[in-house]
């Protein structure tokens, strides 16, 4: 078991220091566990809040508006399941010693689009092209 790292309130990582350094990979597991953890808050939350909305509504548009509702917080709560698989794959490439470089090109991923973006498997460029590539794919 590794040894806790200290880091300091104010921590960002910098260019300037060795790339995915102790102290930057320490930087991200928490950002990404913490991310994880508000996630989850409001997921219990969903539940508590559909469980309490399961009532009979006698007048229509209320339950038709009432069913918009739960229809909508159930398909943002999806994105966020999804979202949370994602905060565990690069927890996971934290552990593993792959985390801030790209699954394409191998090469390291900015540190302004990881704390932008803490789930980014891919260096901006590498995922502009994927995103040409989809698009045209997509047209035809």
């Amino acid at each position: 078991m590794k040894a806790e790292i200290f880091l300091p309130e104010d921590y960002r990582p910098a260019e300037d220091e060795p790339f995915m350094n102790d102290r930057q990979l320490e930087y991200f597991r928490r950002k990404l566990v913490g991310w994880k953890q508000d996630l989850l808050d409001q997921s219990a939350e969903t539940i508590d809040n559909l469980q309490d909305s399961a009532r009979s509504v006698p007048d229509l548009a209320d339950r038709a508006s009432e069913e918009t509702d739960r229809a909508l917080e159930l398909r943002t709560r999806d994105r966020q399941r999804k979202l949370v698989n994602k905060i565990d794959a690069a927890l996971r490439r934290i552990e593993n010693g792959e985390y801030g470089y790209c699954e394409v090109s191998g090469e390291p991923i900015s540190l302004k689009r990881l704390d932008a973006r803490p789930i980014a498997t891919m260096t901006l460029e590498a995922q502009e092209k994927h995103e040409r590539r989809e698009k045209v794919h997509r047209d035809d």
